[in-house]
């Protein structure tokens, strides 16, 4: 495996007597694509939003790209190079898809020139995901898998190393699935972005996963090969019922 991008180390959350996380482990390699599942209630959401700085954990570490982030709010690891989409979008109603584009451009990104260059990004990133001829429209106008594109849009614009995309296929039709599925494999292939996907649909996360962690009330318990991962009992059982 090639070096690490992502590691982190004895991670433990609480809320008030529940424990959200205990003890997590987890390294992510420099281009990986790796599936993150669970049922619900599972820790997924804590471990996102510890790792992006949205909640700061209680206890053990997490090192980004070689540096300690502890500490480090939201918009400063963002500007180190880790981005998430959310599950729901919400993007500027007002304003139209470029000009949501704008915003990590300017505060995030701070890219530096020309307002023709800033412009230009715009449409190339609208481009990368199939929205360049809409740049002018309203997010009120999109579809809902348009929606979900504009969301992965707004992350790439801060740059990313590490993208993590939270159900960015929920809801959507079996081919919205596969266009959602061809537009990360090409982020992770053509862009060099590293992936941590979450996600609940099986098909899409044993396609696009490298190798695939399962939480479990809060603590890893898988770990590997997504293929052997799927047929391990206590997996089976998280899902099905012992």
């Amino acid at each position: 495996m090639s070096e690490a991008l992502l590691t982190v180390s004895g991670l433990g959350k609480r809320f008030g007597g529940f424990v959200a996380l205990a003890d997590v482990e987890l390294e992510v390699a420099k281009g990986e694509r790796l599936g993150l599942i669970g049922p619900n209630g599972s820790g997924k959401s804590t471990l996102v939003n510890c790792l992006c700085g949205t909640l700061r954990n209680d206890s053990g570490s997490v090192r980004f790209n070689g540096r300690m982030l502890d500490g480090m709010k939201a918009h400063e690891r963002t500007r180190l190079g880790m981005a998430r989409s959310f599950q729901l979008p919400r993007p500027f109603g007002t304003m139209t898809l470029a000009e949501n584009l704008r915003i990590p451009l300017l505060y995030v990104v701070q890219l530096r020139g020309a307002v023709a260059n800033i412009d230009r990004r715009c449409v190339e990133l609208l481009d990368l995901v199939g929205l360049a001829d809409k740049a002018h429209q309203l997010p009120t106008d999109l579809t809902q898998i348009e929606m979900r594109k504009l969301e992965l849009a707004r992350a790439m614009a801060a740059e990313p190393s590490l993208l993590i995309a939270d159900e960015s296929m929920a809801g959507l039709s079996h081919q919205e699935v596969d266009d959602i599925l061809a537009l990360l494999m090409r982020l992770n292939e053509q862009q060099g972005v590293t992936i941590i996907m979450i996600e609940h649909i099986m098909r899409a996360v044993m396609h696009f996963s490298q190798r695939l962690v399962v939480l479990v009330a809060g603590r890893k318990i898988a770990d590997g090969n997504p293929a052997d991962i799927v047929r391990q009992e206590d997996v089976v059982a998280a899902y099905l019922g012992s």
